[in-house]
């Protein structure tokens, strides 16, 4: 039914999710709007979404930037806000019910001072932990990344695959139930890296990279075992990783398969909001420190929202 609401109501278009017209007061989707053409008042619908919507995006820090990255290129006409909660990174030294405490009560916060039509949770950790907390409290659909388990374990051909991503998601048992459903009689090495987050907010800073730290926080990805059968696939569980990936390219001891979740994330968000639709101005963009300091300058940061400066 894409563009068939839009038609008669501009600027809304339809996307997933049934919702009566009128709109009533147990409205499961309570951030849509109540159709206001007379022709279509009786007529079901679906979920209503802006043919520019507002998309938030949201990190503990800048690494959801690579996430932000790839929804830009599929859909450059929305109108983004992305929110990296610096004020508490990095989420891996905190507690879960810490982070659960902080994450849920800001996000209703940026929901009300916002109003996006989708949420993308851009941190491994968070999704981990918080996304059914998050969907239990608000009517607004959420997309999460989860370590893309699943893949890295189709592809390798060795059956080596490795996990590489912050101490908190390595060791929740989500990521081993993904394992287990997934892994495909791969043998899965789980690496916790304490600073690689921390290296790339740096890098993408303007600060130098050493070559050495990194690789000491990603060395334990590359197993060979007695056989001679070695690691070929690692997923980077962490959105700030992809950032080094030229680096974790140059200094990785022998070829991998490194696979970034970024743009099946996109393709999920097309998935519930649709493809751009004809004709569309180009979007802008917000940039938001929960610190309200400034980390990276406007220009740095363009690239990653289809080349928009974001305010």
């Amino acid at each position: 039914m894409q563009g068939g609401h839009a038609a008669l109501c501009p600027p809304y278009s339809s996307d997933a999710g049934v919702c009566p017209s009128p709109k009533k007061p147990d409205c499961r989707y309570p951030h849509c709007r109540p159709c206001s053409n007379p022709s279509v008042t009786n007529l079901p619908y679906t979920l209503l979404v802006p043919m520019c919507p507002t998309i938030l995006v949201f990190d503990s820090g800048l690494g959801g930037l690579t996430v932000q990255r790839e929804i830009a290129k599929a859909r450059p006409d929305a109108h983004y806000v992305y929110v990296a909660d610096d004020a508490f990174f990095p989420y891996g030294q905190h507690s879960e019910d810490t982070l659960t405490g902080r994450v849920v009560p800001l996000m209703g916060e940026l929901i009300a001072a916002h109003r996006p039509d989708l949420v993308v949770i851009a941190c491994n950790t968070a999704s981990t932990l918080v996304l059914t907390h998050l969907r239990a409290a608000y009517g607004v659909p959420f997309v999460g990344t989860v370590p893309a388990i699943k893949p890295a374990c189709a592809r390798s051909l060795s059956k080596r695959v490795s996990v590489l991503g912050t101490s908190g998601t390595v060791k929740r048992e989500y990521t081993q139930t993904l394992i287990r459903d997934f892994g495909q009689g791969c043998i899965v090495t789980l690496v916790g890296s304490a600073h690689l987050a921390s290296h790339a907010e740096a890098a993408l800073g303007g600060a130098g990279i050493d070559d050495a730290a990194v690789f000491n926080e990603i060395a334990p990805c590359f197993v060979q075992d007695a056989t001679g059968a070695r690691t070929d696939t690692i997923t980077l569980a962490c959105t700030h990783y992809p950032l080094l990936l030229d680096t974790l390219t140059r200094i990785a001891p022998w070829p991998v398969t490194w696979i970034d979740p970024a743009p099946a994330i996109a393709r999920r968000v097309i998935d519930l909001i649709g493809a751009q639709p004809p004709g569309a101005p180009h979007g802008d963009a917000v940039m938001r420190y929960t610190s309200g300091k400034r980390h990276a300058g406007p220009e740095m940061l363009a690239p990653f929202f289809g080349g928009q400066v974001a305010a």
